[in-house]
């Protein structure tokens, strides 16, 4: 077994074919398949199911791909380790909410790079529940996220800011009550599958407010779109940093119990990295420190 076996059987689980790994890892469909046949061998157990058209990974190799991660990050750390580098070196695997991929993230990532010019990015969207399990695992080495209801053992949370909830609606709505527009008007909900999506969701029923939904999205500029073109208004976080481009809205709070949302900073808290995640915060503080709404 090698580093460079594991790292085939990376690219086969996160691309799901032969084919598509083997343009990943710079070699033929064949020589992926006869790679994978050599390690089932060295390890003497099955990792594809290949019954199917498509091979599938077994439980067993789902659960080798994630030892594999870990053991493929550590390799790719041993020098920078003992170098007293903290793994700044080679390519940085970070989640990034789609919220914060217009303004805060790529403000983030341009000053992280100045600093560290030789140091790749790969930059993976996300909402936070997926992000949360990629860091888990070691697929991440950090990522930003939505402070959940509780943080999974194992992981570090380093808080950036908070973002108050409040409404958007078109610059041709006329009245300033909120509530009154929010119970009135066709709503326009943040998915629920996010973690802002539930908060909303669980503010609304607490206070008790009815909303004629409309539709559900994921994207706030597309929920800015849809505000801006009068389909509806939404309850949105009023984000730190800015988009550099969003349809024009008008902003309207939502009274003293309007909740909020904390965005962060979570690594594994026994990462190999450590310096890595220092670096990314450190970006991140000062980015929010300069541009971020006061």
């Amino acid at each position: 077994m090698t580093i460079r076996l594991l790292r085939t059987l990376v690219a086969v689980a996160e691309t799901k074919t032969f084919s598509a790994a083997a343009a990943r890892v710079h070699v033929t469909h064949a020589a992926v398949s006869q790679q994978m046949q050599a390690l089932e061998a060295d390890l003497g157990i099955e990792l594809f199911d290949r019954s199917r058209r498509t091979p599938e990974l077994t439980r067993l190799g789902h659960e080798i791909v994630q030892k594999a991660r870990i053991l493929i990050r550590d390799y790719d750390d041993l020098v920078p380790s003992v170098l007293g580098q903290g793994g700044l070196s080679g390519e940085i695997a970070f989640g990034a909410l789609p919220t914060s991929l217009t303004g805060l993230t790529p403000r983030s990532m341009a000053r992280f790079k100045a600093r560290w010019p030789d140091i790749g990015l790969h930059i993976r969207p996300g909402l936070t529940f997926p992000l949360i399990s990629e860091v888990e695992r070691g697929a991440l080495d950090a990522a930003i996220v939505t402070r959940p209801h509780a943080m999974p053992k194992g992981l570090a949370w380093r808080e950036l800011a908070e973002e108050p909830l409040h409404l958007i609606v078109s610059q041709d709505t006329e009245g300033d009550d909120a509530l009154r527009l929010l119970t009135t008007r066709p709503f326009i909900r943040f998915t629920r599958a996010a973690v802002v999506g539930t908060l909303i969701d669980n503010w609304l029923t607490g206070a008790g407010l009815q909303v004629q939904e409309a539709m559900e999205l994921g994207s706030l500029e597309a929920i800015a779109s849809m505000v801006h073109a009068d389909l509806g208004v939404s309850i949105v976080p009023r984000r730190v940093v800015e988009a550099w481009e969003q349809a024009p809205v008008r902003a309207l709070s939502l009274g003293p119990s309007a909740p909020s949302r904390a965005i962060g900073l979570i690594a594994r808290e026994d990462t190999p990295r450590p310096r890595v995640v220092d670096e990314l915060e450190t970006a991140f503080r000062e980015v929010i420190a300069a541009e971020g709404r006061k």
